[in-house]
């Protein structure tokens, strides 16, 4: 079956999950925690085809208002093909891009107004949801922090990516200075690392100095119950 994610067309069969068919059909659409529902970065808006997919589960109903489940919100890492038929879905990112691009006013007060909403009533929920997962060993916080570093990366290019293709003269004007939005990322990261003695880098980055993958300093989380 095809279905559409942010209007591309990629290849799908039921029982895939969404956040599966966006990376197989190289359509990103975040994540950032590896599909362990966590950091909501894989949020997109169902716009047709709902009935095609899986009810959402516990952890999609502990993070997401009931005003962005009537708005066709769901995580893509929890969402399942159930069977064919006609599915449309758009990031969060792309649906913020449409509304920035066409200067839509109105529909960008509502989109604020109920990501506002969303976080002061579900944040508590959500994070109670996920120290349950822990307690009762559903979720390696270890497992998830490793996902999240290696994802950060691939999702400082894609914002990179996403910047200059909607607002493509920002890309010109980088390269009338003569350097390209990469060789930028990489100049900057340079001047991190000269500065913090080879400590600091941007994801994504190469730096002259360290190569290609620069070191990453490591952080040792201790914790103790009481």
């Amino acid at each position: 079956m095809r279905i559409y994610i942010n209007d591309r067309p990629c290849e799908a069969q039921p029982g895939d999950f969404l956040l599966d068919v966006a990376q197989q059909n190289k359509c990103h659409i975040g994540y950032i925690c590896g599909g362990s529902g966590v950091c909501q970065s894989c949020f997109v808006y169902v716009k047709e085809g709902m009935d095609c997919l899986s009810a959402p589960n516990k952890v999609e109903k502990a993070f997401i208002s009931d005003k962005l489940t009537e708005a066709g919100g769901r995580l893509a890492c929890q969402t399942r093909i159930i069977k064919d038929g006609a599915v449309r879905v758009l990031s969060r990112a792309e649906m913020l891009r449409r509304i920035v691009v066409g200067l839509q006013v109105p529909e960008f007060i509502t989109y604020a107004q109920t990501i506002g909403y969303n976080v002061v009533n579900q944040l508590p929920t959500g994070a109670g949801h996920t120290f349950n997962r822990v307690r009762e060993g559903q979720l390696n916080p270890l497992t998830s922090i490793r996902n999240i570093a290696n994802s950060l990366g691939p999702a400082s290019r894609l914002v990179g990516r996403n910047i200059f293709e909607t607002f493509p003269f920002l890309q010109g004007a980088v390269d009338l200075a003569g350097v390209g939005a990469k060789g930028l990322l990489d100049n900057t990261s340079n001047a991190l690392c000269n500065i913090s003695g080879s400590s600091l880098h941007l994801p994504g980055a190469s730096c002259e100095s360290c190569g290609d993958e620069p070191p990453v300093e490591r952080v040792h989380i201790k914790a103790s119950a009481k």
